[in-house]
């Protein structure tokens, strides 16, 4: 708990920090930790109970085929919904795990996933396949294969926000479809780790020209007048929604990295 404190007692700006700096603040994170944890328990509790290998791999690659549809699901219906932020009672959490994001995308503490949500997120989808592929075992590959891939995602998503130009072809490609999520359209390009997803059910753009420019890329559609409607997310921040990036130049900033 104390090692948790000291971490979320920073503040983080990816806009200033360096892809060294970024290395260190996310291998410090108190949530990598948790999640490498509960993967390499997994991995010994497969090992002990499994009763074939075929099992293990089956619910190894059912989850890998299923992540890309889980994660473009829930950033497209549930992350981009606006119907967390009309109830009181979900409005905070809403502004936790997006809105914030959306209003600042250079703020680490913010970008990281809360391990309240991504824990029993990850329980909900993995455990029941895995089970029903392999058992006990089969549930430990699947949720010890979740998440893995998401602190594989949680990575690349910071490459991605940060002011750094990848030299990986794989990474600068990705940077550059989800900062025009962030800058451009935000109604486009739900993946993060991967567009397959996208390109599936139309909702792909790789030219920004393709596509027209959204006013809702920095408030998700959370303007002053549904602000007025349903002032609870207001209210947690302190001060009205943006509807432009937090710093002036910041944004073309970042899709400049990006190219």
């Amino acid at each position: 708990m104390a090692w948790g404190r000291s971490w979320y007692g920073r503040s983080y700006d990816l806009g200033r920090m360096s892809f060294r700096e970024l290395l260190v603040a996310y291998a410090t994170y108190p949530a990598i930790h948790l999640y490498l944890l509960l993967i390499l328990g997994c991995l010994g509790l497969a090992a002990w109970s499994y009763d074939s290998i075929w099992q293990l791999a089956a619910a190894f690659g059912a989850t890998l085929l299923c992540y890309p549809f889980v994660e473009y699901a829930l950033h497209r219906f549930v992350l981009h919904g606006r119907w967390l932020f009309r109830m009181k009672w979900t409005a905070g959490l809403w502004k936790r795990i997006h809105f914030d994001h959306h209003q600042d995308p250079h703020r680490l503490e913010v970008l990281f996933g809360s391990p309240v949500n991504v824990v029993p997120t990850a329980i909900i989808i993995t455990w029941p396949l895995g089970f029903l592929i392999g058992g006990l075992a089969g549930l430990a590959i699947a949720f010890a294969t979740g998440l893995a891939l998401f602190t594989f995602y949680e990575f690349c998503h910071c490459v991605q926000h940060l002011n750094y130009k990848p030299r990986s072809r794989y990474l600068k490609r990705i940077k550059q479809l989800h900062l025009a999520h962030h800058f451009h359209a935000e109604n486009g390009n739900f993946g993060v780790i991967g567009f397959f997803v996208d390109r599936l059910f139309g909702t792909f753009y790789e030219d920004a020209r393709a596509r027209p420019k959204s006013p809702n890329t920095f408030n998700l559609g959370y303007d002053l007048a549904a602000a007025r409607r349903y002032p609870w997310v207001m209210t947690l921040t302190g001060s009205p929604p943006r509807d432009r990036p937090p710093r002036a130049g910041e944004g073309a900033g970042d899709l400049k990295a990006a190219s």
